[in-house]
């Protein structure tokens, strides 16, 4: 794998960049004022979605101005593949207590919306008094299931991306800032 900052080499694949280390900095900190504000005087729940947003995820924590707690839960729908399955399985169940709180669902990329309706699924048989979904990426051209994204960092295309938590078979997910597959 050849490395630098414009231009990533894997497996015979070509990657640019797409979003920058400090358009993504920004971008998540504007997210975390608009959410502090929605959340003012409450005790939300974030809940990552792993693998893939631990790194927004972190990073919108530390920004976030109001106390809160985490949980994580972990998907399946890729394996190593470029593109989503289709077959959503729960790897890890929430530890929190769900009913009755404020749940914002923190995920890296919307993209079929597939993964999103399953954990909306499963989050609201829990009786939370609100729902709130925030995404880094969102691939509204991809989208096959009408979900509802309350925040959202950036619109994308279709097109395959790596870095700032996103992989490549599970590679990748260092990178600073997100490179797109370079189409020929």
């Amino acid at each position: 794998m050849g490395l630098n900052k414009k231009k990533i080499l894997v497996n015979g694949d070509t990657f640019v960049v797409m979003l920058s280390q400090q358009r993504i900095k920004t971008r998540v900190k504007q997210l975390a004022q608009q959410i502090s504000k929605q959340y003012k005087g409450t005790i939300p729940v974030f809940i990552g979605v792993l693998n893939g947003s631990f790194v927004f995820f972190a990073d919108l924590i530390r920004e976030v101005t109001i106390d809160c707690e985490v949980d994580f839960l972990k998907l399946s729908s890729y394996g190593d593949a470029k593109i989503s399955s289709g077959n959503v399985k729960l790897l890890k169940d929430l530890n929190c207590q769900v009913e009755g709180r404020d749940i914002i669902i923190v995920e890296d990329v919307i993209d079929s919306g597939l993964s999103m309706e399953y954990i909306r699924n499963l989050i609201m048989q829990q009786n939370p008094k609100s729902f709130c979904v925030v995404t880094l990426l969102y691939k509204k051209e991809a989208v096959k299931s009408p979900i509802t994204i309350d925040y959202i960092g950036f619109t994308i295309p279709r097109d395959f991306v790596i870095g700032y938590g996103l992989d490549y078979a599970q590679r990748l997910r260092h990178l600073k800032a997100i490179y797109r597959l370079q189409t020929k």
